[in-house]
């Protein structure tokens, strides 16, 4: 009785002080970040890469929020979690062993994709002996913009499961992706890159936006479950709406953790732009 009592007396006091968390978040994020939409869009994209200028697609000379790889994971992820969210509902297995070795295929070249361009990147900005280490080939947005929106497909498959089976009360217990819904987001995601590399700021405005509330996205979620976990709520939920107190909390983390990164960013490069220094 005590217990429930306690869990009481939390939640409403959660209920105030959580969203007035969340807005003086939002409200610093604004005052903190960049000036213009594109800007506050930069602080985001600040918090979790590089940005190097010659890595990222341009829309005329002002570089997208986040470099070509984290462009593509970043709006894949955000695209494959409404897509299953849309057709997936509650499903709450996790993939066939089929569909896992896809996703590890994805994994696997994200990684090689990213240790060669690394290497390359070194070779660029080091002298002696590390300028001397070998690349397989060449890197370029193209791969980059690919092997980033598989792991970004691959993220949001496994995520996708680990959400139903924290949320809700009753889920459905079938895989949440099978091979012909992979084939058909795969499909999607494909014909979206073919765009991107079109450079058409008609493409890149809107992937712009996506990718970079496609990070925030992936982090509020992330936090918000780890609310739910802590606080003792998973398998609680029957319905969307009730989800409003968690959603407000991992903003609220989200938001932290972005402007945290970005001011020791900030004060140790002195710039909204790439690591100074690296190119290429």
């Amino acid at each position: 009785m005590q217990t429930n009592t306690q869990s009481s007396t939390f939640e409403k006091i959660a209920s105030w002080v959580v969203p007035i968390a969340a807005i003086a978040a939002v409200i610093a994020w604004f005052i903190i970040s960049p000036e213009g939409a594109l800007g506050k869009l930069d602080a985001i994209g600040y918090a979790v890469c590089h940005r190097i200028d010659a890595r990222s697609f341009q829309i005329g000379d002002r570089q997208l929020p986040l470099c070509a790889r984290c462009t593509g994971e970043f709006y894949a992820a955000g695209i494959a979690l409404l897509y299953q969210a849309f057709f997936s509902k509650r499903r709450s297995g996790l993939p066939s062993r089929g569909v896992m070795a896809v996703l590890f295929g994805f994994f696997v070249a994200f990684g090689f994709d990213g240790t060669n361009s690394y290497i390359y990147l070194l070779k660029q900005t080091s002298q002696g002996g590390l300028a001397m280490l070998p690349t397989l080939y060449l890197p370029n947005s193209v791969f980059r913009l690919f092997t980033g929106s598989g792991m970004g497909i691959a993220l949001a498959i496994m995520l996708f499961p680990v959400v139903n089976q924290t949320l809700w009360r009753t889920v459905d217990e079938r895989p949440a992706m099978e091979w012909k819904s992979l084939g058909v987001l795969v499909a999607i995601i494909a014909f979206i890159n073919l765009l991107i590399l079109t450079d058409s700021p008609i493409i890149l405005y809107p992937i712009a936006y996506i990718s970079a509330l496609g990070t925030l996205s992936l982090l509020v979620l992330v936090f918000s479950l780890l609310w739910i976990i802590i606080v003792k709520q998973d398998n609680t939920f029957e319905h969307p709406r009730q989800l409003w107190l968690a959603f407000a909390a991992g903003l609220t983390l989200a938001l932290l953790l972005v402007l945290g990164i970005d001011l020791f960013r900030l004060t140790f490069t002195g710039t909204w732009g790439g690591f100074p220094g690296l190119a290429g």
